[in-house]
């Protein structure tokens, strides 16, 4: 943890931000940029004092890209494609004295003076995953920290801590479209898997707010431990799980009823936390203590601490359930941890203090390139009444075939047969297409048919 950053739990609810990493799969180069047609799974990682998203090839835990955001880039979500990056930019002003220090450490933003909400005005930044370049700045309520998007990535959800709101985010317009009440100092934002919810941790009034993305209507509030940061819900979408920073326990509610059914102790200022795929282990960051703790969801007990970089922030679980990763913002770095042995594998440097939490990883797609049509014929040249074999050898996976065989017939077959009854010479031509578009390649007078010795010039058309 950097010096200037030490934190004291008796003032936490007054004090701490937390801020978020996510991880996507994701196209990538070596460096810098991206490939549009390759995939893997990627992290994206916030950084706050360099107002960047690093990616990390999690397959080889390189960092392949650095992406620009805003002003102190906290909260991070990607839409379930994998196309799109939501960046929360908690600060956006001219009040110097908060970029020589980190938020977290601010503690008049918890909720804001008069001085720090004029200037306050958060954004929300739209990465574009195959550019890794930004195409859009949402303009937001004051101090947005968390971010989350539903299920069919239409929504997208952001706390705004100086605000006691949630703004949602149109995606399809990049417009926001409803403001709604929450608690004090809204923080952490999760949307259950049928899209039907979303759970918000109130860091000011110890209770999470549940509002229906129906009719964007705070409908319950569950009172939960002291100073709750984040929040994760299980696949099966029947528990959520908060880690309360000020105590030190996870609040595991069940969704049905909407109460606490278990408190689990867990070390100094737990911060980020996620679920496995399974939802058989809850991972949790623990900032004070630079570790992470491993719950069994079963018995709703630690079951490992596994140290990690100075003053983890985030933590998220693969797609596969094989790997966890953590956002170590005291020592600008991010812990690579295998699941099966709880060690840390690899230690992957990132930006200046990077930030880490809620869930942050998504598998991403290959994108489709257009085909490049190719073809061959066998044999090109004989007698008439010439059957031809064409076989299609285009690259890029199409899906529709046109031929032109030159004789005034067509065919849409992939590999066609095609009989030629005339002498003469024949162009031949194949379009090849699919969802990303179409190309045509075409053969100038590449089939000769010559006369039979009967009778020349009189040929039957018959197949």
């Amino acid at each position: 943890m950097k010096t200037n950053k030490k934190l004291h739990s008796a003032a936490l609810t007054s004090t701490a931000l937390i801020l978020f990493l996510i991880f996507v799969s994701f196209t990538a180069s070596a460096t810098t940029e991206q490939s549009a047609s390759s995939a893997g799974t990627y992290a994206y990682i916030t950084n706050e004092f360099s107002s960047t998203v690093s990616v990390i090839d999690t397959a080889t835990s390189i960092v392949t890209a650095t992406a620009s955001a805003g002003s102190q880039p906290a909260g991070v979500a990607v839409n379930p494609a994998g196309t799109k990056v939501y960046v929360a930019n908690f600060y956006l002003g001219s009040y110097e004295s908060a970029l020589s220090e980190s938020i977290i450490a601010k503690p008049a933003l918890i909720k804001g003076t008069k001085e720090h909400v004029e200037t306050g005005e958060g954004t929300v930044s739209v990465i574009d995953t195959a550019t890794n370049t930004l195409t859009a700045t949402v303009p937001v309520e004051s101090y947005p920290i968390g971010v989350a998007v539903n299920p069919k990535g239409t929504q997208i959800y952001v706390t705004n801590r100086g605000s006691d709101v949630v703004s949602v985010i149109d995606a399809a317009t990049n417009t926001v479209t409803a403001t709604v009440p929450a608690g004090s100092a809204p923080n952490g934002v999760a949307v259950n898997p049928a899209g039907t919810k979303i759970y918000v941790t109130n860091l000011g009034s110890n209770s999470v707010s549940v509002i229906d993305t129906a009719t964007n209507t705070f409908t319950a509030t569950v009172p939960v431990g002291s100073s709750p940061f984040g929040i994760a819900v299980n696949l099966a979408g029947t528990k959520a799980y908060v880690s309360n920073a000020g105590e030190g326990t996870v609040s595991v509610i069940d969704i049905a009823t909407n109460t606490v059914t278990a408190t689990v102790p867990v070390e100094g200022w737990p911060l980020g936390v996620a679920v496995n795929p399974a939802g058989t282990k809850v991972y949790v960051a623990n900032y004070e203590s630079s570790t992470v703790s491993v719950i069994d969801t079963t018995t709703n007990t630690v079951t490992a601490t596994v140290p990690v970089g100075i003053g983890p922030f985030g933590v998220a679980v693969n797609p596969e359930g094989t790997k966890i990763c953590v956002a170590n913002q005291g020592s600008d770095t991010v812990s690579v941890i295998d699941i099966a042995t709880n060690t840390v594998t690899a230690t992957v440097p990132v930006g200046s203090s990077p930030d880490a939490f809620g869930q942050f990883i998504v598998p991403l797609q290959a994108k489709s390139v257009p085909p490049v049509a190719k073809f061959s014929g066998t044999p090109t040249s004989g007698k008439a009444s010439l059957t031809v074999a064409f076989t299609d050898k285009s690259t890029g996976t199409p899906t529709k075939w046109k031929w032109s065989f030159g004789d005034g017939t067509t065919s849409t077959t992939q590999n066609p047969k095609h009989r030629y009854l005339v002498e003469g010479t024949y162009t031949v031509s194949l379009k090849a297409t699919n969802d990303a578009g179409s190309s045509t390649k075409t053969l100038r007078n590449y089939i000769t048919v010559t006369p039979t010795n009967t009778r020349p010039g009189i040929y039957s058309k018959s197949k």
